[in-house]
């Protein structure tokens, strides 16, 4: 069965992250440059929250919060919802769907955090893997050419 670890092995384990300090300005920087959904907000190395788009829309874009004062521990989310390595892809879409979330922090046995993974991750490895399934059962019943 594939695991979170399958898809950190292909998507890689760079993480991008934010201060508490930080404010929604700079987060929205820096979330535009790297083309990303989320950031996960580290203090002192440790994870303290994520900031997602939803975040931004409900707790600071319809509050009419000041982007440049207000800062991203002000409006993340602070119950974080994470997985580990060895979480199956399954169980860690069931999260996703049930919880409602879109990003899982993948945290290792001594809290540390070692990969991000979305629901896009977990939709591209599902297609990528039928595809590679397709392939091969093409060249079973049709033979190589």
């Amino acid at each position: 069965m594939a695991t979170v670890n399958d898809i950190l092995a292909v998507k890689g384990r760079r993480l991008i992250t934010i201060s508490p300090e930080a404010t929604l300005f700079d987060a929205a920087v820096l979330m535009t440059d790297h083309k990303i959904a989320s950031l996960l907000v580290l203090d002192d190395g440790q994870l303290v929250g994520i900031l997602a788009e939803r975040d931004f829309l409900i707790n600071a874009v319809t509050e009419q919060r000041d982007p440049h004062t207000t800062s991203v521990g002000e409006v993340m989310t602070r119950d974080v919802i994470c997985c580990r390595p060895h979480t199956e892809l399954e169980e860690a879409k069931s999260v996703m769907k049930h919880r409602r979330v879109r990003h899982l922090p993948v945290m290792d046995d001594d809290g540390g955090v070692v990969g991000l993974i979305s629901i896009g991750d977990l939709n591209a490895y599902h297609v990528d893997f039928q595809e590679r399934t397709i392939y091969l059962l093409q060249e079973y019943i049709y033979g190589t050419r």
